[in-house]
């Protein structure tokens, strides 16, 4: 996956950034069971995930705030 960009974040509707949250939160969990086995290939996603999710968040929470 790209580098994720905000401004391409910002002009989704709710529903679909809820959609995407709801895949990285599966994704994160799979991680989390890669690490503990010692299987993960790729750490870097994990952080780029955490990060994708709070900008997503950010956003959701600055829409339902106005």
């Amino acid at each position: 996956m790209a580098k994720y960009k905000p401004k391409e974040l910002k002009l989704k509707t709710i529903d679909e950034l809820k959609d995407q949250l709801r895949l990285l939160r599966k994704e994160q969990f799979n991680l989390r069971f890669q690490v503990s086995n010692g299987q993960n290939e790729n750490p870097a996603r994990f952080r780029f995930i955490r990060k994708e999710i709070a900008c997503i968040k950010t956003i959701l929470n600055n829409v339902e705030s106005n």
